[in-house]
């Protein structure tokens, strides 16, 4: 079972949204985000603040690189909120 909920899974699409500055019809799960939309490491390092914000989640400086499109932020969200 996901720890993703729906609701979950909307909000972290928001932010990727948002701090990527990407239209909602234009996000899809496998587009890298440096490649396909642009996005410089700030805008990363700015998602990953929002989402620890938001989920009330610590992530590791390690596992800032393994952002590279929502499939892994998604992949990365639900590991770190099932501790």
């Amino acid at each position: 079972m996901s720890v993703l909920s729906e609701d979950r899974m909307q909000k972290v699409r928001d932010l990727v949204c948002e701090h990527l500055e990407v239209e909602p019809g234009e996000l899809n799960d496998t587009e890298l985000f440096v490649e396909d939309y642009g996005a410089d490491s700030l805008s990363l390092i700015d998602l990953a603040a929002a989402m620890e914000k938001e989920f009330n989640m610590v992530i590791e400086q390690d596992d800032l690189p393994k952002m590279v499109n929502l499939a892994a932020v998604f992949e990365l969200a639900e590991r770190y909120l099932a501790i």
